[in-house]
């Protein structure tokens, strides 16, 4: 998908050079930018589906708050906006870049999870503390807790690379960190963030190679955990009841999940249309173009256009395990394995309780639902993973030898631009016999000197003024010495002459 995007591979001159015809011959999975191509094209489609998608949804909510029918879709239009420059710089940014925001990135988002608890500071909406108000900006720290984890897992791995031999180096400082970053997230409370960011480090754990007694000792102590705090607070409780039979409270607990599979058996397979929506109305399903936007994707494009969603995860999963899998460097493989787990584990949670397989935790589909603070660190992601994706063997080995034809077919393009401007200037010369000062040196060369306007060049060949000095090549430069210019720019030159006062 060639967009001409700032985040394309390579941005030199044009020219199909042999590095591109030899690509195009390949078959696409086996063409050097596969795993770059796949990447941005799924993403760009979410993105773009998901414009479309919270436009629908949000209309009435809108219309009802503001008057408009626009303004959260422009909201979201203008995260977007902001999102691509981030995306098409970190594509461009090498890894040690991004290991360098390793730690101040992690630091940073340390102290906004505790900051967001403290009361005047966090911002409590549905019974939950998790956003951070500053003017008209909404930050939410369990979103950035998920790319500063990635980074700083791979990062803290890759260093200790060494000593990993030994089960402490291995899970400390590594396993109290997370557990830290946890315990923040569930005392706003935020199971669904926790669960998404506990994903990251165990997928950086299993691609490192921890030992399976070890790791399985880890994931049951896990498991342990979050089931003691389901059934620690009533309203955990109350959701888990829910969610086995929503039907058996339709208007109090498991009203959200029932009018969900109502929106989605009424699309059918190919849906009501674009706008004509029912759910989104006030009084039916909570939080349209936010938790449940999947639902009205359903309601309104039916289940192919639901298939095509869960497609597209796909295509995007698939490709950062691509990525994952053919770099050779380890911090690389890491982030980029924990990347696009929290990315398809967090969508599967979302489509997992919008269809009533999972519980509802109140996350996101990333890249559709409407909210900069969870798209924003989603697009710097995937930014990130698209600079992996252009450092895979294959793929920096095609783009420097394109890049080389490039160079090539620009120099060989300029010296055919000075062949022709000097053809032309002979061409010119023996019409007239003049050659214009502005001619004298070809394109692309600096150091004019101020123009002298035309010198008479017969005239300072054959008249008073004398020959025209030769170059020690022997050969006529087309250049006139200061004695001489002086003597063609003063007054009783016959023939034609400067006016200097004119200039």
């Amino acid at each position: 998908m060639r967009t001409g995007s700032a985040a394309e591979p390579d941005s030199a001159g044009g020219g199909t050079g042999a590095a591109d015809g030899a690509e195009a011959r390949l078959p696409l999975l086996d063409r050097p930018l596969a795993s770059y191509y796949l990447l941005l094209s799924s993403a760009a489609l979410l993105l773009v589906l998901g414009l479309v998608m919270v436009l629908s949804a949000s209309s009435v909510r809108s219309y009802a708050d503001f008057g408009s029918s626009y303004t959260l879709f422009i909201r979201q239009v203008i995260w977007v906006a902001i999102g691509l420059p981030v995306v098409a710089v970190a594509s461009r940014l090498p890894v040690r870049v991004f290991r360098a925001f390793a730690y101040p990135l992690l630091l940073g988002t340390v102290l906004m999870l505790m900051a967001v608890l403290i009361p005047g500071i966090g911002s409590v909406r549905g019974g939950a503390r998790q956003w951070i108000v500053v003017g008209p900006i909404t930050i939410q720290p369990s979103e950035l807790a998920k790319i500063a984890l990635a980074l700083w897992c791979s990062d803290l791995l890759v260093r200790k690379r060494r000593l990993l031999s030994d089960p402490k180096h291995l899970l400390v400082p590594l396993v109290p960190v997370f557990l830290f970053i946890d315990l923040l997230l569930l005392l706003e409370p935020d199971l669904g963030g926790a669960i998404c960011v506990t994903v990251v480090p165990l997928t950086v754990l299993w691609v490192i190679g921890t030992p399976m007694r070890l790791y399985t000792g880890i994931l049951g102590s896990m498991v342990a955990a979050a089931s003691v705090l389901a059934v620690v607070e009533p309203y955990r409780v109350r959701r888990l009841l829910s969610f086995t039979d929503p039907f058996a409270d339709a208007h109090g607990d498991g009203f959200q999940a029932v009018q969900g599979i109502y929106a989605l058996s009424t699309g059918g397979w190919w849906g009501e249309g674009l706008g004509a929506s029912r759910e989104k109305w006030p009084q039916l399903l909570p939080a349209v173009h936010t938790d449940f936007i999947l639902a009205i994707i359903g309601e309104e494009l039916g289940l192919v256009g639901s298939l095509v969603v869960v497609g597209l995860f796909g295509v995007l999963g698939y490709a950062g395990l691509r990525i994952a899998h053919r770099c050779d460097e380890l911090f690389v493989r890491l982030a980029a394995a924990g990347v696009t787990a929290w990315i398809l584990v967090q969508a599967v949670v979302n489509i997992g309780a919008v269809v009533g397989l999972l519980p509802i935790t109140g996350v996101t589909l990333p890249l559709v639902s409407f909210g900069g603070s969870a798209l924003l660190p989603t697009l710097a992601a995937l930014g990130m993973l698209l600079s992996f994706a252009r450092s895979e063997p294959a793929a920096a080995e095609f783009l420097s030898r394109r890049a080389e034809e490039r160079h090539a077919a620009r120099l060989a393009a300029s010296g055919r631009r000075r062949q022709r401007w000097r053809r032309g200037r002979e061409r010119r010369a023996d019409a007239t016999g003049v050659i214009p000062r502005e001619e004298r040196r070809p394109p692309g060369r600096r150091g004019h000197r101020p123009d002298l306007g035309l010198v008479p060049v017969d005239d300072a060949r054959s008249g008073p003024v004398g020959p025209v000095p030769e170059s020690g090549s022997g050969r006529s430069s087309g250049r006139i010495s200061s004695r001489v210019r002086a003597r063609v720019t003063g007054a009783g030159l016959p023939g034609r002459r400067r006016d200097v006062s004119s200039s």
